[in-house]
């Protein structure tokens, strides 16, 4: 009986490779441009830093996570977000002491939820984080590198929505008047959102249950609470953004789904995914790092989800085409055969960054021949035993109309050099 691969846990075969790297090296290279750094973290984590982190409350914490006990007896949890990951690395190794840090991640992340298109249990994010800045230019510049991303990636649909969650303090009394709003609404609240009420009714707000949406649109909007530096704060954020000819929505509903998340908050939101509509989230954390043992820290960050922005790019037909080698090595003798394998390595260090495939198939000329058209290659290189006497390749263009021409070692790596510079 075959293995099936465990539900919700998906492989990305080849032919999807090119959209995941394609999306990884646009937000590579805006990593690099803003100075943001890399930090690679451990998918399993100690428990209690989940549940102190994103709230004993939550879904995450309460329903979705994969926790076990160890062999040693500690319970330990498979990251379902990486933030609570970047806060407690920064910690562990001093990072954050009278510093300011700039960090990007990525990995796969687990929760243990319904799978449904481009949301799995295990999936994948990047993460940026941005830990030590108070002001709201630092929001601006995460969010903007956010859309810088979009636009390396060609997409079209992403927009975004931005609120303000004010201070724990000033969202005291807005909880207050959550609880005495819904507690109104009698029967209409199931137990689940009873619940939701009790212990933490801004996720009342982020409830998808159709039943109760006619009843959140009237809910009090929590800009009337804000202090006056969260009001101040965000105001300068959405002129830092207006500045920049970053477009955005004010959507006063926005909130996140975890405990950590203070003042901004974002989501950059498409209508092409279906229900699953939000492709990158994210929002400033201020009591996190002192929550976790730190000192009082600002910071902000974003999660992006790579299956969600790969669906994304093919909705919108931004497919990426596989990128084919410049050209495939046909070997024709024995003597050729042996000495194969070295001359290939020649040509790749004669020509960085060639994509040179060898064939190691062997059978006839004619077959290699056959492999080499399939491969995409743009040329065959023909190294048989009256080439490698007289140090030379036969080249055979595949894509054009051309004869087979018989170069010197010397004129095959200049031919190798002007293919390589003409093509993707």
């Amino acid at each position: 009986m075959k293995i099936r691969p465990i539900r919700g846990m998906n492989d990305v075969l080849p032919d999807d490779g090119a959209l995941w790297s394609a999306v990884e090296s646009a937000a590579q290279a805006v990593f690099d441009a803003y100075g943001y750094r890399q930090i690679r973290l451990p998918v399993m984590e100690h428990t209690e830093l989940f549940s102190r982190s994103i709230g004993e409350t939550t879904d995450i914490v309460q329903k979705e996570m994969y926790t076990f006990t160890d062999r040693s007896g500690a319970s330990v949890t498979l990251r379902p977000e990486a933030t609570a990951s970047v806060v407690r690395a920064g910690l562990s190794h001093g990072l954050f002491h009278n510093r300011q840090q700039k960090l990007w991640c990525s990995g796969p992340m687990f929760r243990h939820e319904r799978p449904q298109k481009a949301r799995y249990r295990q999936f994948h994010q990047i993460n940026l984080e941005a830990i030590g800045f108070a002001g709201p230019e630092v929001d601006a510049e995460v969010i903007i590198m956010s859309a810088r991303i979009w636009e390396r990636l060609g997409l079209e649909s992403p927009r975004l929505e931005l609120n303000s969650l004010g201070t724990p303090e000033c969202r005291a009394g807005y909880r207050e008047a959550l609880q005495a709003y819904f507690s109104a609404a009698g029967d209409v609240l199931d137990a689940e959102s009873r619940e939701r009420l009790r212990r933490n009714p801004l996720r009342l707000l982020d409830s998808k249950d159709p039943r109760l949406r006619e009843l959140i649109a009237g809910a009090p909007v929590l800009r009337g609470y804000l202090d006056d530096d969260s009001a101040a704060h965000f105001q300068r954020l959405t002129e830092l953004l207006d500045d920049a000819g970053v477009a955005y929505t004010i959507n006063p509903r926005l909130v996140r789904g975890l405990d950590y998340y203070t003042r901004t908050v974002f989501e950059w939101v498409t209508d092409r995914l279906g229900a699953q509509g939000a492709i990158c989230s994210g929002g400033r954390y201020d009591g996190l790092v002192a929550q976790l043992g730190g000192r009082d820290t600002p910071a902000i960050g974003w999660a992006m989800g790579l299956e969600r922005v790969v669906e994304l790019m093919e909705e919108e037909g931004r497919r990426q085409p596989a990128r084919p080698p410049h050209a495939y090595l046909v070997i024709a003798g024995d003597e050729a055969r042996r000495r194969g394998l070295g001359i290939a390595e020649t040509l790749r260090a004669r020509v960085p960054g060639i994509r040179l495939t060898m064939d190691c198939a062997g059978g006839s000329f004619r077959s290699q021949l056959r492999r080499a058209d399939r491969s995409g290659a743009l040329l065959a290189l023909i190294l048989g035993d009256n080439e490698l006497a007289d140090n030379s390749l036969s080249i055979k263009p595949l894509r054009e109309d051309l004869p087979q021409t018989l170069y010197s070692l010397e004129e095959a790596v200049a031919e190798l050099l002007r293919v390589r510079d003409n093509s993707p």
